[in-house]
């Protein structure tokens, strides 16, 4: 009886001890998928190829840009997509933060290139924003709902 009022308490120790590093795995585990979801979504925005982008969304999902209307299903989404990559034929998109808040996943992005496309300006930019994203449970987007400071934008390609 007295060995028994001993092993519980370690057993219930050690029980502990292995959920707290269980959760710890779990958030570790999360931060990386999160990092590595960040860096690819940032390489298919990079890639010029618009259809490796609309596959991170849901067959039905929708892209916002800076309240503009909706840019539904993979098509649509895609459309989108190539006109940034047509613009910036060299853009580069880098994944500053991943954050997920209240309002979802925030991936806070970079932009660089030069406006070399179809009527282009020839002007470099380096412009940031946020894209505020809600995922299915497959885990591809239902709802991008990106924004950036269009004036700024708007300056640096006529400068």
């Amino acid at each position: 009886m007295a060995m028994r009022k001993i092993i519980i308490p370690i057993v219930v120790m050690l029980l502990i001890l292995a959920a707290c590093n269980l959760s710890t795995n779990k958030k570790e585990m999360k931060q990386n998928i999160d990092k590595d979801f960040g860096e690819k979504y940032a390489a298919a925005w990079s890639g010029q190829n618009a259809a490796a982008h609309a596959n991170f969304f849901a067959p039905n999902g929708a892209q916002i840009v800076n309240n503009g209307t909706p840019a539904m299903g993979h098509d649509a989404i895609a459309k989108v997509a190539q006109g940034f990559m047509t613009a910036f034929p060299d853009m580069l998109v880098v994944c500053d933060s991943l954050p997920t808040t209240v309002k979802g996943v925030e991936f806070h992005w970079t932009l660089t290139g030069t406006n070399t496309g179809p009527d282009g300006t020839g002007k470099k930019i380096h412009i940031s924003g946020v894209e505020i994203l809600q995922f299915n449970s497959e885990g591809l987007i239902t709802e991008s709902n990106g924004s950036f400071d269009e004036q700024e934008y708007n300056r640096q390609l006529k400068e």
